[in-house]
């Protein structure tokens, strides 16, 4: 089976992640998928597939006869989508023989535009996966999880040649709690590389150091009528917050390297009110004065508005897995080279976010991210491309020969 069509198969499985809630996973369908990897994986023929209490899916192939001695190589993809936008009821819809023009979609007027996509350019006369405009396709990253399939599929019937290879599915990478149960040790990878990634050939090992801000801002409520000089109202507090975060600092007017403070989500009334920033930056100097100047900019506030309370709380997420992967570049180099042999052209790109091996880095299990063939994630013009999958297979491969020599 091409990986297209297992990608086309698990898209149609609602495995969205969701915020602000304690269930492990964070929705009940990612276990529909990850059940389903399974029994597919028990069809291969692997090694112990199981899905444990945390519904990640792990699975091993053990080295054929005479490679025993190559490392332990782990791939891993993750099965949630994006609750950015709906991943519930995924009709996905080939598009053969890409004219390279715009791709209408035949729901909600939605179209993909070759002017805003200039990508797209690329892939005129390939064949292309996309939704049909409702829903996002959910690439991100179930092509990831294709893929690896297939490869095992592939290695298995044509009796190629491998080291020891461990395979693990991930919940959750989505909100940033993929790796909150992974077990390395158990795992048993030296090396790993996580297929999350866009373009086929992309190989990716910066990714930003991260943080989420919280900030709390409670007003002084009275009626209007009688307000002077006593209603702090909690919205324009919040407004005199943003106004003192640097305004080119922003997703919109960044790119590669250059960090940013993004406000995700803003709840409120007059009372009171509450903003949610992501914060990312890729050096990470840089990245502790950003979040220096957050502590600075509610002090600042609390001292212009002493009656009201405004109170800002900074976790970190994950950071540059640059600083654990500097001893272990021949996994970007064998990456590079798997690409050539595959017929692709390989590019290096810092990642302008995040993926489990960031964390899984910081674990102990060097691991840098490898594209997918698919594009413009986290919405309704979300699409991969059939070929391009299939030169990750090839590069996979390559890859797991590369490690066995």
């Amino acid at each position: 089976m091409r990986a297209c069509e297992r990608l086309m198969k698990y898209a149609q499985v609602y495995t969205e992640s969701a915020m602000d809630t304690e269930a492990i996973p964070s929705t009940p369908g990612q276990w529909d998928l990850a059940r389903m990897l399974v029994d597919e994986l028990k069809e291969l023929g692997l090694e112990n597939p199981s899905v444990n209490e945390f519904c990640i899916v792990t699975a091993w192939l053990p080295a054929t006869p005479g490679c025993e001695d190559a490392p332990a190589l782990g791939l891993l993809a993750h099965m949630d989508t994006a609750p950015a936008f709906s991943g519930k009821d995924v009709k996905p819809i080939v598009h053969e023989n890409y004219d390279g023009g715009d791709i209408v979609l035949p729901k909600e007027g939605r179209v993909i535009r070759a002017t805003d996509f200039p990508f797209l350019a690329g892939l005129k006369g390939k064949t292309l996966i996309t939704a049909d405009g409702s829903t996002l396709l959910g690439a991100d990253d179930k092509a990831g999880v294709a893929e690896i399939m297939t490869l095992c599929e592939r290695l298995i019937a044509e009796k190629l040649p491998h080291g020891r290879l461990c395979i693990a599915f991930t919940p959750d990478e989505e909100i940033g709690d993929g790796p909150d149960h992974f077990d390395v040790a158990a795992f048993g990878a030296k090396y790993a590389y996580t297929v999350d990634g866009g373009a086929a050939g992309s190989i990716e090992y910066e990714n930003f150091n991260a943080a989420t801000a919280v900030v709390d801002i409670t007003g002084v409520s009275v009626h209007p009528g009688t307000a002077k000089d006593v209603m702090e109202n909690a919205l324009l507090i919040a407004q005199e917050f943003n106004a003192l975060l640097p305004p080119d600092a922003i997703p919109g007017k960044t790119e590669g390297y250059q960090g940013f403070f993004h406000l995700d989500r803003m709840e409120g009334t007059a009372a009171s009110c509450w903003m949610e920033y992501i914060v990312r930056d890729h050096d990470k100097g840089e990245f502790t004065v950003k979040k220096a100047l957050l502590g600075r900019a509610a002090s600042q506030i609390q001292a212009a508005h002493p009656t009201a309370k405004v109170e800002v709380t900074v976790k970190d997420s994950y950071y540059n897995m640059k600083e654990k992967l500097a001893d272990c570049m021949h996994l970007i180099d064998n990456a590079k080279r798997a690409a050539e042999l595959a017929g692709v052209t390989p590019t290096v790109e810092p990642i302008r976010g995040g993926t489990d091996g960031a964390r899984l880095s910081y674990m102990g299990l060097p691991c840098p991210n490898l594209g997918t063939g698919g594009y413009n994630f986290h919405g309704p013009q979300e699409l991969a491309c059939a070929e391009e999958m299939d030169a990750v297979v090839d590069i996979l491969a390559n890859i797991v020969e590369l490690y066995r020599k």
